[in-house]
Formats: structure tokens, sequence, C-alpha cells
């Protein structure tokens, strides 16, 4: 009996975000962990009848849209157990207008004041495997405001220092978390505007260590 597991991965969106290279970086780590993928940029592949057969999906998109019956799959296979991961853009703004995929996502990218910072990412659950031995760091790139669920379990967080949106001095925001949609694990990473970023060290572990936390 084979003991691969499968994943799909699904790019698209502005090239800002090195969809397609990311989308590889994301094929090459789970490939090295036994996994067949499927890498696509056609997104109707997340609705397939057969999408639920996946251990893990992958969507590295900006925006789009998915017909409803079809984000009525991708989401029917979530809650039955296939996992669902996505770093900085992916979850995060994808598939913006659907209230299912909002759910399931259980993150929504509103903001990233002043751009490109250096800013701190702090490790709040240092016992999580996907974060064990990963100690607090600086990072320069978008700092993501988010809206997100109150139901995720948070890994590493970020604080706002209030110098290009004083009126968020302060707040502090998830970086990394996990949840459960039914029967199928969550993860989310705001690190990784660009494929490069996925090369840095913990950016890169993190990421490998919450695909391989959600896949099936």
């Amino acid at each position: 009996m084979s003991t691969r597991k499968r994943a799909l991965i699904v790019w698209g969106g502005i090239e800002l975000h090195t969809p397609e290279r990311s989308a590889r970086v994301v094929q090459e780590i789970l490939e090295s962990e036994n996994f067949d993928c499927i890498v696509t940029p056609d997104y109707d592949a997340l609705g397939d009848d057969e999408v639920g057969a996946n251990n893990l999906i992958v969507p590295v998109i900006t925006g789009g849209d998915l017909g409803k019956q079809k984000m009525d799959n991708l989401v029917g296979a979530v809650r039955q157990g296939t996992g669902l991961a996505g770093f900085h853009m992916g979850l995060a703004t994808s598939f913006r207008s659907s209230v299912p995929f909002r759910y399931a996502a259980s993150v929504y990218w509103v903001q990233h004041p002043g751009d490109i910072v250096t800013y701190r990412v702090d490790v709040t659950n240092p016992d999580h495997p996907i974060m064990r031995g990963i100690e607090s760091f600086d990072y320069t790139s978008e700092q993501y405001y988010l809206n997100y669920d109150p139901a995720v379990e948070v890994l590493a967080t970020t604080r706002f220092s209030g110098e290009f949106h004083p009126w968020r001095k302060d707040v502090t925001m998830p970086v990394v978390f996990t949840t459960a949609y039914g029967e199928g694990r969550v993860f989310y990473s705001s690190l990784g505007h660009t494929a490069d970023e996925l090369e840095l060290p913990q950016p890169r572990t993190i990421l490998k260590r919450g695909l391989l936390w959600a896949a099936r």
C-alpha cells in the first residue's frame, strides 16, 4: 500500500506575490516529504468533484473567484478532513467575496501599514510542533494586519508600532496560527510575501511544518 500523500497547489493572482514561483517552493517542500503534487493555475481544480481525495490543498492565490458548486466542493472537502494551508496572500486574500471560504480560512487581510517594514515576530507557543526550536526574530516584509477568527490557536504574533497608523499602536496580531474546519486542519502564516522570502530559514521552516501539520 502506497504511503505517499497527495497535495493540490493552485496559484494565481498578482505577480507581485510571485505566485508560480511560490507554488514551486511549496511543491519542493512537499515532494521532499513523500507527497505527490499537482501544481496548476486552474482555479477550477479546487472545486473538482474528487478534490477531497487530496490530503492537502494549498491556494497560492491573490483574489480570484470560484463558482458556487466548486466552492461548495472545496469547502466540503476541508470539512471532511482534507487539510487547508496558506501563507501571506494565500487564504488571507484568496476568494475574498466567498463567505464559505472566509469561514473555512479563518483569516482576512485588510492592510499592511508602511508597506515593507522591519518588524518583530514573537513566538508565543514554543511548545507547538510547528514552532519548536524557533526563537523570536526580526523580519523585513509586509506586516499584515488581519481580521481573524477568535477560534484560532495563535503560535506567533507581531505588534504594530503605530508609526504609520497611530490609531493601531500596540495592537498585537497573529502571524502564525492553526485551527480546524470540521475534520480538516487549517494552517496559516502571514510570512512569505515573495518566493525569495520563503527561502529564509524561519519562514521556510514554519511553512514546511505547517504544511505537514495540516495534511491529513
